[in-house]
């Protein structure tokens, strides 16, 4: 007889859904770094970079999202951890398309409000990548 542990979620996703979750941090710290030397240059071609680095992490971050609902949605408990990432996944997103909002202005309408959504969505970003691939579990022994 088979014995398993029902308070265990996935313990890691899957290796596509790994490599789209990574994929987000690189482009949006790419963007805040972009956004970084347009707020210290007023070079117009930074904004130019960070509006797309941007919209490549919110592809990734979107794909990544749906990998996270699936997941959430064949995990047998809904509190914990997979909850939390989710919803992390999902402000990160959002808040990641208030950014791509925020750069389709004017380049010199983006400052400061674009640095400052820049880096509080790579910090998220950091954080959710973080908690989706550490090894942790929602219960039982780690």
């Amino acid at each position: 007889m088979t014995v398993s542990d029902p308070t265990l979620y996935r313990c890691r996703p899957g290796p596509l859904h790994a490599l789209l979750l990574a994929g987000t941090v690189p482009l949006f710290l790419g963007a805040m770094i972009s956004d970084i030397a347009y707020y210290n240059s007023y070079q117009i071609q930074w904004s130019n970079f960070a509006a797309w680095l941007i919209a490549g992490g919110l592809v990734f971050c979107g794909l990544a999202l749906l990998f996270a609902l699936a997941n959430l949605i064949s995990a047998r408990h809904k509190t914990g951890r997979p909850t939390l990432y989710f919803l992390l996944l999902l402000v990160t997103w959002v808040l990641g398309l208030v950014n791509a909002f925020e750069h389709a202005k004017d380049a010199w309408a983006v400052m400061p409000s674009g640095l400052v959504l820049s880096v509080i969505v790579t910090v998220l970003a950091v954080v959710t990548a973080w908690l989706g691939l550490s090894n942790l579990r929602s219960g039982g022994e780690a």
